[in-house]
């Protein structure tokens, strides 16, 4: 039995799913109520596209042995991917009873939430997490994408800013964080942290042209127009980049006229 279980484990490390479902699915007709195999054989299948088998042995392992953390994220993956959210609850909850020091269940129960326009639930979750790891950024981060929605964007920029305590200099962050001060209408912030997605990777495109509506919309034409020039240098739609264009000629012209 050893020697095929290496078998099957040489074969999964290979990306031999077919070759380690046939040694798998022998080692259970032998031990029937091996929740580890039944777990091995459910991750071979959904590598195969096979999610139908793979969620009936995730199932099955999780009968067998409630407490194996991985094979709980191993099937609410798939219940996310196939956007079934109630299952995807119940289960999620159902492990959380099971193991309820994983702090890992409750943030996919907060996206499961999140998903099912449960926002009230989602923060519930986060905000439990952040109690227990308040170094937790992608939890920040979550908060902050609903209370965005929300039009809370004095919480979504809190939350944003705690992010950057633990993410520095990342693009992304910089870029949502200058979206939620323009819509709190706090237009220098936002400025400041379009330019800050800029200097963290001057290859990210969208800063470009909206820290050059904002520079326009506050007449600093000058400013407006070089960082147009230079998002025209991105691979852009032809459709968009006539438009640019125009704006660009527009600017150009306001600049003429002011000299």
């Amino acid at each position: 039995m050893k020697e095929k279980l290496d078998k099957a484990l040489e074969c999964f490390k290979k990306k031999d799913w077919n070759g380690a479902i046939d040694l798998f699915t022998s080692i259970l007709e032998v031990d029937t109520n091996n929740a580890e195999i039944y777990n091995n054989l459910g991750l071979c299948y959904a590598n195969t596209g096979d999610e139908e088998k793979a969620e009936k042995n995730y199932l099955k392992c999780i009968e067998l042995n409630p407490k194996i953390p991985q094979c709980y994220i191993n099937l609410v993956d798939i219940y996310y991917k196939q956007k079934r959210m109630g299952e995807g609850i119940n289960i999620l909850s159902y492990a959380i009873d099971m193991l309820d020091d994983n702090l890992l269940f409750r943030h996919y129960l907060a996206r499961f939430y999140m998903e099912d326009a449960k926002q009230d639930l989602a923060i519930d979750e986060l905000v439990y997490i952040l109690e227990k790891q308040p170094d937790n950024y992608d939890a920040y981060y979550d908060l902050a994408k609903i209370y965005f929605d929300f039009g809370n964007y004095d919480s979504a920029i809190e939350n944003l800013e705690n992010v950057l305590e633990y993410k520095t200099d990342n693009e992304l962050i910089y870029y949502y964080l200058a979206e939620a001060y323009q819509a709190n209408d706090e237009i220098d912030k936002a400025i400041s942290n379009f330019l800050k997605a800029i200097a963290a990777n001057n290859r990210f495109p969208l800063p470009y042209k909206k820290v050059a509506i904002l520079f326009m919309a506050r007449g600093d034409y000058e400013d407006a127009a070089e960082y147009l020039e230079d998002y025209l240098n991105f691979d852009i739609p032809q459709e968009e980049k006539q438009n640019i264009e125009k704006l660009l000629d527009n600017i150009k012209s306001k600049i003429k006229g002011n000299q």
